[in-house]
């Protein structure tokens, strides 16, 4: 299914990202629109926490991963430190319909969410899926019959997997920067990614 405009069905644009001996998967829910992206890889919203988020945690500066002069993030160097650090990343949502046309998860109809059992099964390192956001969060826990955690905590799944809510790295959230890498920070240590 390619992406139809009239209907305002979309089907996510990416592979999954998954680094060999990945421990950690971590999910959002769908790509911002195409004309929001400063790179064609996750969270690529110039506005977006998420690498700011990284940045602050692996190397002291919010910035360390944003490209200044380009007004981009730096994908290469994204793709190197993910991969050290074994983490992989996917989004909870396969194909959805924006019902306002925008990239709010309020206003976003997941049509087909994601196979996480298939993926976590090409994961065999993998012990624990982090959500980014309450509505990533409801996903996983829907497809893994478990309760959503509290935010900053988690919860068992299937098998040896632990289920980790996260605060949504949209700016759009009310949570500053820093308290944000708090709550990433722990979830990482804990899972021996930082």
């Amino acid at each position: 299914m390619e992406n139809d405009k009239t209907c305002g069905v979309e089907r996510h644009p990416w592979e999954p990202f998954m680094p060999s001996g990945a421990k950690i998967l971590i999910m959002g829910t769908f790509p911002p629109g195409m004309h929001r992206w400063s790179m064609d890889f996750y969270y690529p919203n110039p506005t977006n926490d998420f690498w700011r988020i990284m940045g602050l945690l692996y190397y002291g500066d919010r910035d360390a991963l944003w490209l200044v002069s380009e007004r981009r993030f730096d994908l290469t160097r994204i793709r190197n430190l993910m991969t050290e650090k074994h983490i992989a990343l996917n989004d909870t949502a396969k194909v959805v319909r924006r019902l306002k046309g925008n990239a709010s998860d309020k206003f976003l109809e997941i049509i087909e969410p994601v196979d996480l059992d298939s993926l976590l099964e090409r994961m065999p390192q993998c012990h624990a899926v982090a959500t980014t956001g309450e509505k990533a969060a409801r996903v996983v826990a829907d497809l893994t019959a478990t309760t959503i955690p509290r935010m900053g905590d988690s919860v068992q799944g299937p098998g040896d997997i632990r289920i980790w809510r996260m605060p949504s790295t949209s700016r759009a959230y009310p949570l500053a920067l820093a308290r944000k890498a708090e709550y990433y920070g722990a979830m990482l240590r804990a899972e021996g990614c930082l």
